[in-house]
């Protein structure tokens, strides 16, 4: 028909913004490290680690404490770096770096044995000895279903100081100084010694494995040489709630 108006062009639909996948969205911190601090300098943070948790990536996977290290940046432009490790579930004194050069200073300081570290260890029975010194080499034993540390001849070379803190109810509150850092070292020792760590499923008795007893091993304190002509940076973490009770029953008082 003349005259006619031709038909209006449908407008297409408004576009939608896709949703952000589910990853994308941040989540509310899990662990906050602020609260964990126990010194900060300009080279270096010292952290009271909590057990249970990785320091880094494993085949477990699952978090680490690498992935919350970003909330102790405190201004600079990466996240600081681990100068050191502690087992999963040790907790207690973690040194880290804030920058390369700081960990390059760090990393020289463990290299030549110049760090002092000092662990809790709640061990079942009581050694007959008040103190004693354990050099017993370590090497690490692949096994179909994981790995451990064991005590042979050909390993490397491993020194373990200790004392006893306190005894009670069969069991003893020991303090360690390892003098070299192998890996599982205090707890292999402990074990060689003839007295595991109390909650320890690897090097402690089968049965311990099936209690969820938690591991009582705690890096108690650090002392940090880091500043030439300097004092020593000195830091100590408390006790767990979760290992007051043992503890407290060889003799530790808050």
């Amino acid at each position: 028909m003349l005259g006619a108006r031709p038909p209006k062009a449908k407008r297409p639909p408004p576009r939608r913004k896709p949703a952000a996948p589910k990853s994308a969205v941040p989540k509310a911190p899990a662990l906050d490290l602020t609260q964990r601090l126990l010194h900060r300098d300009g080279l270096m943070l010292i952290i009271d680690k909590p057990a249970g948790i990785a320091v880094h990536a494993g085949p477990r996977g699952g978090d680490t404490l690498e992935d919350f290290l970003g909330q102790l940046r405190f201004g600079l432009p990466a996240d600081p770096q681990l100068a050191h490790r502690l087992d999963r579930d040790t907790s207690g004194c973690l040194v880290l770096g804030r920058h390369r050069k700081a960990l390059r200073r760090l990393g020289a300081l463990f290299a030549e044995g110049k760090v002092e570290k000092t662990y809790w260890a709640l061990v079942l029975g009581a050694p007959a000895a008040d103190s004693g010194r354990i050099e017993a080499p370590l090497a690490k034993l692949n096994a179909v279903k994981g790995w451990k540390m064991l005590v042979a001849p050909d390993g490397q070379p491993a020194v373990t100081e200790w004392r006893v803190l306190g005894r009670g109810e069969g069991r003893a509150w020991i303090e360690c100084r390892p003098l070299t850092g192998r890996t599982h070292q205090i707890r292999v020792h402990l074990a060689h010694l003839g007295h595991p760590i109390l909650g320890d499923p690897l090097y402690g008795p089968r049965e311990q494995a099936s209690r969820g007893q938690p591991l009582h091993l705690h890096a108690r304190r650090i002392v940090v040489p880091l500043y030439p002509g300097k004092p020593a940076v000195v830091a100590e973490a408390p006790l767990p709630a979760a290992l007051k009770p043992g503890f407290a029953a060889c003799g530790f008082v808050e």
